[in-house]
């Protein structure tokens, strides 16, 4: 490869990791709003939905893409012509084949998939839903080609008008339903059509930023390889997109088995679907502190590392730093939100409701966070297959403790179900990359000391202005005053403890944002630390 294609792919995938940036981070902060405009009830509406909609999501931006991209660079590498009857066409059929199948199955299933969750008044909402399916093939091929040809800004600038668009119609129809123009049941139905919208424009900008190669002179007969094309775009395709979606398949089981374990701990279906509203004020918090935990650790691994990571020492040195760094990171993350969750909870949802429950369920950014940092890690090395499985079983996992927890314990079992069956996912995928990679030695390599007084110090100092803020006053303005600060002075403390015990290295501070600060920080922190010994 030419050092100006190197150059472009090293930007594209620079200017993806961004998208994606950008789309969690819009995705976590539009909840809050969207729950403040609609109330715990109208939030519980939206998350039966949504799960389904970051399924169709994923499809159209990782999986079915990948698998484009794939056949489009065999296709290249083996000089053969790519041309819309013996490409083009069959891969855009094929991708309408698959999901013409799950269209049909949703349509089918919608009035048995309102009557499982029970919530016969979402029946509409699941079927309207269903037609998201038939953009996935138009998106999904453009995004696939363009990739194929190592073109990634196309898909970055898709992704990121795709989910500005789609958000500011959701938070207009929240508004609208608080004003009463629209029914509570109606921001179901708005986040679907929301959804097409997006991405319609979607591909307006993927046909504008990018156009097919077609070779329009090739007139050789060639066979259409419609197995192989179908094995790859289906395997691959779901592959890729299972690897993006643990935590959306966590949120889908609740879907379906919240709202019946609720009924069944004695709960009235009004009352039942206020705390699934609830509960999902966590989904927002959660996503918010595993952009924290793993994206910038991801960011440590560089695109070049393959197979042999095992044998190259400085890959395996980029690979230990970035599991440990979003480890760091999300203990950081876990303990923070825990301690200040009563008033995060009041400040961003209105109310104290839930808060143990939530509490319980931040647990699950620590494990998610290592989690998706660890699976990414064994994608590039050839893993896939096999962390998929692992998700699957992981699923099953969370299935039988909501089954077991949820009648018993309320909205409580689903958060002890979470972050145990990520607990469990944390374990076996570590096991798995520990046995793939022996000299990785994860754990003997985690500065226990500096971590330990850095959690310690970062809970007393919390404590203590937490301590202080009881005797206060507080309007819902000056709390989320109070949060910010808080928020900030307790992550300097734990920053500067991680710095003066040398937990992270100049390389983990060049991957968080304002690393330049940090590097400051650290400067100060040292010519202290040589001042005190002087003395």
């Amino acid at each position: 490869m030419k050092q100006t294609d190197t150059n472009r792919v090293v930007q594209g995938a620079f200017l993806l990791t961004i998208a994606g940036l950008f789309g969690k981070v819009l995705s976590a902060i539009y909840r809050v709003p969207l729950q403040n405009l609609t109330g715990d009830i109208g939030f519980y509406v939206y998350q039966q939905i949504y799960p389904l909609i970051g399924m169709v999501m994923i499809l159209s931006l990782y999986g079915f893409p990948a698998a484009v991209s794939t056949l489009t660079a065999k296709q290249r590498a083996s000089n053969t012509p790519m041309t819309y009857k013996h490409f083009y066409v069959p891969i855009f059929v094929v991708l309408l084949l698959i999901n013409g199948v799950l269209f049909g199955v949703t349509i089918c299933l919608a009035p048995y998939i309102a009557s499982w969750i029970g919530d016969v008044q979402l029946e509409r909402t699941f079927f309207f839903a269903a037609f998201l399916f038939l953009f996935i093939p138009f998106v999904a091929l453009f995004r696939g080609i363009s990739q194929g040809y190592e073109r990634m800004q196309p898909t970055a600038y898709s992704q990121m008008v795709e989910q500005l668009i789609r958000v500011t119609i959701i938070i207009v129809a929240a508004y609208l339903v608080y004003t009463g123009t629209l029914q509570l049941y109606d921001i179901g139905i708005f986040a679907v059509l929301a959804t097409m919208i997006g991405m319609f424009f979607c591909l307006l900008t993927l046909r504008l930023s990018f156009r097919l190669e077609v070779d329009y002179l090739s007139l050789q007969p060639r066979h259409i390889p419609w197995r192989h094309y179908f094995s790859t775009i289906f395997m691959l395709g779901f592959i890729a997109a299972f690897n993006h979606m643990i935590l959306l398949l966590l949120q889908f089981v609740d879907v379906f088995t919240l709202i019946p374990g609720l009924l069944q701990h004695a709960l009235p279906l009004e009352e039942a679907m206020q705390q699934k509203g609830i509960f999902d004020r966590g989904q927002p918090l959660i996503q918010f502190g595993i952009v924290f935990g793993s994206s910038f650790a991801l960011a440590l691994i560089p695109s070049v590392i393959t197979k042999d990571v095992k044998e190259n020492t400085t890959h395996l040195v980029y690979v230990r730093e970035a599991v440990l760094f979003s480890m760091y990171i999300a203990v950081g993350a876990t303990v923070g939100l825990i301690l200040l969750m009563k008033e995060v909870n009041i400040v961003l949802f209105t109310n104290e409701l839930g808060t143990n429950s939530l509490q319980v369920l931040s647990l699950s950014i620590l494990m998610a966070a290592m989690t998706i940092t660890m699976i990414a890690i064994l994608q590039t090395i050839g893993k896939t297959n096999v962390t998929a499985i692992y998700i699957v079983a992981t699923v099953i996992l969370k299935i039988v403790l909501n089954l077991l927890l949820i009648p018993r314990f309320g909205i409580m079992g689903s958060a002890l179900a979470t972050s145990g069956s990520l607990l469990f996912l944390c374990i076996i995928v570590a096991r798995l990359l520990r046995k793939l990679l022996p000299k990785l030695r994860i754990m003997h390599h985690v500065k226990w000391k500096g971590l330990l007084i850095a959690t310690v110090m970062m809970t007393i100092v919390v404590g203590i202005l937490k301590g202080i803020a009881f005797f206060l006053p507080f309007t819902r303005l000056t709390l989320a005053v109070y949060v910010l600060g808080t928020v900030i002075i307790g992550a300097l403390i734990y920053m500067i403890c991680l710095i003066r015990y040398h937990v992270l290295s100049k390389h983990q501070y060049e991957a968080l944002p304002f690393s330049r600060l940090f590097l400051r920080l650290e400067k100060i922190v040292r010519k202290k630390d040589e001042e005190i010994g002087r003395k």
